[in-house]
């Protein structure tokens, strides 16, 4: 297990530093150590990306929001 700074971890994903910092913070990472001031990361850490790509949610806020239709006439 090697670790390496979240800058060189960025580099090597083709992620933002500041997207693999905030990461850091949250506890996305299992193997990110706070050592003084620098984050270290485990160099085989895989990356997960957990946002939805399907579309599967596209439109769904709307749908539930609530809000009903007016009908036409109705004024």
């Amino acid at each position: 297990m090697a670790l390496i700074t979240i800058k060189e971890y960025a580099e090597r994903n083709g992620l933002l530093h500041d997207n693999v910092r905030h990461k850091c913070q949250r506890g996305s990472y299992k193997t990110a150590q706070k050592i003084g001031r620098d984050w270290l990361i485990d160099e085989n850490e895989p990356d997960q990306d957990r946002r939805v790509r399907t579309g599967a949610y596209v439109g769904k806020v709307r749908k539930n929001a609530g809000f009903k239709e007016s009908e036409p006439g109705s004024d």
